[in-house]
């Protein structure tokens, strides 16, 4: 499968790059990710799972994606079912491997400078990538960042090529997908916290409530909950 400009804008393109993943690699599933202030953002997904495992990483601010974001580095969890993968994030590999993935490979968006967001690959059996087929998730992942890169420049419509800075992308990138963002906001006047420890409550409650960050930031922004200071 080959994905043109003509097959769409450039927004549609990480969406299509998912979709290219599974017909190229072994994986089950695929998605992209934004990433600001240790919280991931999904951006497309290839299927449901795929969407639930990536925001369960968004719930739990811990897991391959996260990893991949503060090395900037590829991060490849060949086994999610035992041993060193599997202790490294317990919580999330019991909640990934629930849900039917085994096997996740993460790979940062960016450049050498600056990690906007990851490129999240996921598959049901463990395994390791061989060096070909990584070299086709680089060449993936190193077109989704290009698909960004146009999508920033068209929606800031101010920033030329190379010089776009953290800001800038996420800026651009994020319209429509700030919802938690936003209930950080509301978190924070209804607790009088910081944004940091807003984004921890979220996440509490999401996780005793076994629903994402994402579904409790909905709740939030839609007045359905509320995080009063004596809760």
């Amino acid at each position: 499968m080959t994905v043109r400009p003509s097959d769409g804008g450039p927004g549609e393109i990480p969406r299509r790059l998912c979709a290219v993943a599974l017909e190229v690699l072994p994986v089950t599933g695929a998605s992209v990710s934004l990433h600001d202030h240790d919280m991931p953002v999904r951006l497309c997904a290839s299927g449901a799972q795929a969407a639930y495992v990536t925001d369960i990483q968004a719930t739990l601010g811990d897991g391959p994606c996260q990893s991949a974001v503060r090395s900037g580095r590829p991060v490849l969890a060949c086994d999610l079912t035992a041993g060193r993968d599997a202790e490294r994030w317990p919580v999330f590999a019991e909640e990934a491997t629930g849900a039917g993935v085994r096997a996740a490979y993460s790979l940062p968006l960016g450049d050498e400078t600056v990690c906007v967001g990851t490129f999240d690959l996921y598959r049901d059996r463990p395994g390791a990538l061989t060096a070909g087929q990584l070299r086709t998730a680089r060449s993936l992942a190193a077109a989704v960042t290009m698909a960004l890169m146009a999508m920033a420049r068209d929606a800031v419509d101010r920033a030329s090529e190379g010089e776009l800075d953290r800001t800038d992308w996420l800026d651009g990138l994020i319209d429509g997908h700030d919802g938690v963002y936003q209930a950080i906001g509301m978190v924070m006047a209804q607790r009088g916290v910081g944004a940091a420890e807003a984004l921890a409550l979220l996440r509490a409650r999401a996780f005793a409530d076994s629903r994402t960050v994402t579904e409790m930031a909905r709740a939030v922004v839609e007045h359905r909950l509320r995080f009063p200071r004596d809760y």
